[in-house]
C-alpha cells in the first residue's frame, strides 16, 4: 500500500513523483511505455526554463533520476482498470494490482497521426505534432500544417512569424476553427491555403524534404506539423473521475478532480496550454495538493 500512486511517467508524472517523495509520501509511478512520455522523441528542446538546449530523452532522464533519487518508485506497467476501495484505490495492471491511498493521473494525451507510411520514423526529423515546441527549429524555412481546427490555425499564426512559407492543408472546403482566426491566417502574406486536400506521402529519407498531396502536387517543406486532434489516455479512469466531452479529466489549476483523493496533472487535464513547463507545474501542484489531502485525512481518522 503506497500513499500515492501516479499513473503516467511523463514530465508531469515524474515531477509529481519528485515532489511527493520529497514531501515524505511513499510514491510509485506506473508507466506503460518509457519514462518521459512523448518528449523523448524530440531531438532538441529549447523552451524548458533554465536549459538552453537539451534532447527530450536527456531531459526526461534527468527528471527520472531526480525523482528516484528522492525516493520514488517506478514500475513498467500498463493500467487496465482502476477502482476505489475502502482505504484508497487499486490499479489493475498487466503486472499485477497496485494499491494506494491517493491517485495522481498523469497519463497524457496522444496526438492523432495521419497514418502515413514512415510517419513514425520521421517524427522528430521533420514531422511534428507541436508547433510551439518545434517551430523555432525551422526559422526561415518552408513548413506545412495539416488540420482544420483552432490548433491548426494557431499553429499557422505562430509559424508564420519566423518561417519562410507556411502551407495550410485541410481535407475539407471549410474550416472547423473560429472564423476570426481563419481571417488572421488568410491575411498573412506568407501563408498558402490548400483546401479539399490531403497529404498522401512523406518525402525524404532520414529527414523530411517534402510532402505529396492527393492531387499529385508536391510541396518542398522541411517540416510538417500535424494538428488533427489529440486523444487523452483516460479510459481506465472514466468511472472514477468526471471527463469533458473530449475525454479530458475535469480539474482546475489546483489539479484537484471532482473525486476525493484523485488529482490530475499534465496533458490529460482540461486546460488551454499544454507544454513541458505547464506539465511540470501541474505535477508539482498535484503532488503537494494530494499530500495535503492525505495529511488532513490522517488527522481526521
Amino acid at each position: 500500500m503506497y500513499e500515492i500512486l501516479i499513473a503516467g511517467g511523463g514530465i508531469a508524472g515524474l515531477t509529481a513523483a519528485l515532489y511527493a517523495a520529497r514531501a515524505g509520501c511513499s510514491t510509485l509511478v506506473l508507466e506503460q511505455q518509457y519514462y518521459g512520455g512523448q518528449i523523448v522523441n524530440a531531438p532538441l528542446v529549447e523552451n524548458y526554463p533554465g536549459i538552453d538546449q537539451i534532447s527530450g530523452a536527456d531531459l526526461a532522464k534527468r527528471i527520472y533520476d531526480q525523482a528516484l533519487g528522492a525516493g520514488a518508485g517506478y514500475e513498467s506497467a500498463r493500467v487496465e482498470r482502476a477502482e476505489r476501495r475502502q482505504n484508497g484505490f487499486a490499479l489493475h495492471t498487466d503486472r499485477g494490482i497496485f494499491e494506494g491511498r491517493g491517485l495522481i493521473l498523469a497519463t497524457g494525451a496522444r496526438s492523432r497521426p495521419l497514418g502515413l507510411a514512415r510517419e513514425e520514423a520521421l517524427t522528430g526529423h521533420g514531422v511534428s505534432y507541436c508547433a510551439a515546441c518545434d517551430g523555432g527549429l525551422y526559422r526561415g524555412k518552408n513548413v506545412a500544417v495539416v488540420g482544420g481546427g483552432n490548433t491548426a490555425l494557431l499553429d499557422c499564426l505562430l509559424l508564420a512569424q519566423g518561417c519562410g512559407r507556411v502551407y495550410l492543408i485541410h481535407r475539407r472546403s471549410s474550416f472547423r476553427g473560429e472564423n476570426a482566426l481563419l481571417e488572421q491566417v488568410q491575411a498573412l502574406h506568407n501563408v498558402e491555403i490548400r483546401t479539399d486536400a490531403s497529404v498522401t506521402e512523406l518525402l525524404g529519407q532520414e529527414r523530411l524534404s517534402g510532402i505529396r498531396l492527393q492531387s499529385g502536387e508536391t510541396l518542398a517543406v522541411d517540416a510538417l506539423f500535424i494538428a488533427v486532434g489529440r486523444h487523452p489516455r483516460t479510459e481506465p479512469f472514466a468511472r472514477l473521475v468526471e471527463l469533458d466531452p473530449g475525454g479530458y479529466i475535469r480539474a482546475g489549476e489546483d489539479c484537484r478532480t471532482t473525486a476525493q483523493g484523485i488529482f490530475c496533472a499534465g496533458d490529460c487535464r482540461t486546460k488551454s496550454t499544454r507544454q513541458l513547463c505547464t506539465a511540470a507545474a501541474d505535477g508539482a501542484a498535484a503532488a503537494l495538493g494530494l499530500c495535503e489531502w492525505l495529511s488532513n485525512e490522517k488527522k481526521q481518522a
